[in-house]
């Protein structure tokens, strides 16, 4: 009876173990991932070549508007290579940014809000029903 119960114990400390280890393991990635992130964002910001806009036109094609000093260009982006399109007068730019820019959190509380609005609307509609 005894070795059964020392058996279980085990088990949990196992778990926990592995539980916290899996934990710990998480942690480290996401610290590692934002480190990344700000050592890529410092290298980028060297001023003189700035992606204006990317548009995909396939699934792996994509054309992009370059800034590259004062110069705008257009190129083609491909899995395998890239074209220049030409040059692209910055009069004919619209460079008032993107006409949208949400954060994750704000998509995810968007959608979770139509999501409880979708579920309000048929009680609303028996409600005007009803009278």
């Amino acid at each position: 009876m005894v070795l059964l119960l020392a058996g279980n114990v085990d088990s949990y400390v196992q778990l926990i173990t592995v539980l916290l280890v899996f934990v710990l393991v998480l942690g480290i990635t996401a610290i590692t991932t934002k480190w990344i992130a700000n050592y890529q964002k410092q290298q980028g910001a060297g001023g003189n070549i700035q992606v204006v806009e990317t548009v995909r036109i396939s699934s792996n094609k994509y054309v992009q508007i370059l800034r590259v000093g004062e110069t705008y260009m257009a190129i083609a982006v491909c899995k395998d290579t890239v074209t220049l399109l030409g040059e692209v007068p910055a009069d004919q730019l619209n460079l008032n940014g993107p006409a949208q820019s949400f954060s994750f959190k704000e998509l995810l509380e968007k959608a979770v809000g139509k999501r409880a609005n979708t579920a309000e609307e048929p009680e609303e509609s028996r409600e005007h029903d009803e009278h």
